[in-house]
């Protein structure tokens, strides 16, 4: 495709036709689920991708800071990546083997295993299960409960893990049921998040009282926990709203859970492959988990997903945990290349360098405006908390989640060509996860983007307000 630059944002050719884009909207408005998503706030048809950018069917260029949702670690169709997919597909190999042993799956573990944090590459086992994040998220659970034998799961407030539930429910064969039961109880922790403290303290305070209070409520002989199967959860949560977990808490989760033996399960779907500015986000605080999940950016944009753990861990039955499409050849090209690219090209280096400058210019942008509650992120996981500039803030200074206004910013964000997603309590915070990729230029633009936008959105939300004060 022809290269895009940045003068091209939001920008049409002559003889693109506007009428496409309409049309193949309201077809897949008639034909798909009322659960659809992206596609509601994103009305847009892209038929053409390089990197950050994204060039609809009516012509229009966008500057793409949602990156498939955090997958897209090297941008869109990046050359290495797509030459791998070609190579593939020119060899005859099998593009399906179930779990068959491949030369691309070998070649893509080999390069996983090199890639895992120090302390778990060392002798880890992978499990290849089903190509979401959500399935290895359960493949982690239902180990940690098989090694266990216990069936409660460890969780915190505001954590996303996925959107299966009730597969094993409605499953039949008696033989997959009866190793396990249906579902564990959860119990729910608090998650350190300084801006609206669970325990109204905010600061640092919160990671240290959310660390005494669940080692004090796994040590209460009355605190109504039975024996956790594990604790799972995530160093950044990112549908929660771009909440990173302090390094201190991090550990301490850590030191607690291998005290009394309750295996920890790090969600790094999103947060892993240099996200947040090291490979993994684990690697930060120096934790080295009992599992790891993968999904999203180890595809390289295709669909797989991984559990490492600890080798002592794998006392699985053959089939205990399978999936049709875990052997995806082109996926598993694809990702190796990934992953190669980000280790060879120091991309993890590169999001924490990039991450630093659009944080500066985020908090730049939110100065001096009360409807900007927070500003926060690691490496290129960003968010701006959105608030009501009229409500009064909380005794640690919150103000109400304002999603109204957040959506309003997302839409002027689109309409001058930046695409970005919402997420956190009430859909309030916008969140920016640029490929790692994403040049200094492309950052500066999407700040400039996202600047103009937030003015726009706040002046007609004020006209608004005046209007409706004046009819009433």
């Amino acid at each position: 495709m022809t290269t895009i630059s940045p003068a091209d944002v939001g920008v049409g050719p002559d003889g693109a036709d506007p009428a496409v884009a309409p049309a193949i909207l309201a077809r897949q408005e008639a034909r798909e689920s009322a659960a659809r998503t992206y596609a509601r706030s994103l009305p847009i048809v892209p038929v053409e991708a390089a990197g950050c950018w994204i060039v609809g069917a009516d012509g229009r260029r966008y500057l793409d800071f949602l990156a498939g949702a955090g997958t897209l670690a090297v941008g869109h169709n990046h050359p290495v990546v797509v030459e791998e997919i070609e190579r593939v597909l020119r060899s005859g190999a099998p593009l399906h083997a179930l779990d068959i042993a491949t030369p691309e799956k070998d070649a893509f573990t080999e390069e996983l295993v090199g890639d895992l944090p120090p302390g778990l590459r060392e002798d880890p086992k992978l499990l290849f299960c089903g190509p979401t994040g959500a399935d290895a998220v359960e493949a982690a659970l239902k180990l940690a409960q098989t090694v266990t034998g216990h069936h409660n799961v460890l969780a915190f407030t505001g954590a996303y893990h996925g959107m299966t539930s009730g597969a094993l429910a409605v499953t039949g064969k008696v033989a997959a049921k009866e190793p396990l039961p249906v579902a564990g109880a959860v119990v729910r922790l608090p998650f350190p998040y300084p801006y609206r403290c669970p325990f109204g303290v905010g600061g640092a305070a919160s990671a240290e009282i959310s660390a005494s209070y669940v080692e004090r409520l796994l040590d209460d002989s009355c605190g109504g926990i039975t024996s956790p199967a594990a604790m799972i959860l995530e160093p950044v949560q990112g549908e929660g709203g771009v909440i990173p977990a302090p390094d201190t808490w991090l550990r301490a989760m850590r030191e607690l859970t291998t005290r009394r033996g309750i295996p920890l399960i790090l969600d790094e779907v999103q947060t892993g492959v240099g996200r947040t500015g090291t490979f993994w986000a684990c690697e930060r605080a120096g934790v080295v988990p009992d599992m790891l999940v993968m999904s999203k950016a180890i595809g390289g944009g295709l669909p797989l997903a991984v559990v490492a753990y600890r080798a002592e861990l794998d006392t699985w039955a053959p089939g205990a945990h399978a999936g049709t499409f875990r052997g995806n050849q082109l996926a598993m090209a694809a990702g190796r290349a990934t992953l190669e690219l980000v280790r060879t090209q120091a991309l993890a280096e590169r999001a924490a360098a990039a991450g630093e400058r659009l944080l500066t210019g985020l908090e730049s942008i939110a100065r001096g405006k009360p409807f900007i509650g927070d500003v926060r992120g690691r490496g290129l996981m960003l968010g701006l908390e959105v608030v009501s500039a009229e409500a009064a803030p909380d005794e640690i200074g919150a103000r109400p989640a304002d999603p109204r206004l957040a959506a309003a910013i997302r839409s002027e964000c689109l309409a001058r060509g930046l695409i970005i997603e919402l997420g956190g309590r009430d859909d309030a915070v916008l969140r920016l996860l640029p490929p790692l990729t994403v040049t200094d230029e492309e950052a500066d633009l999407a700040l400039e983007i996202l600047a103009e936008s937030v003015s726009a959105a706040t002046v007609t939300a004020a006209t608004a307000t005046a209007a409706t004060e004046q009819a009433g």
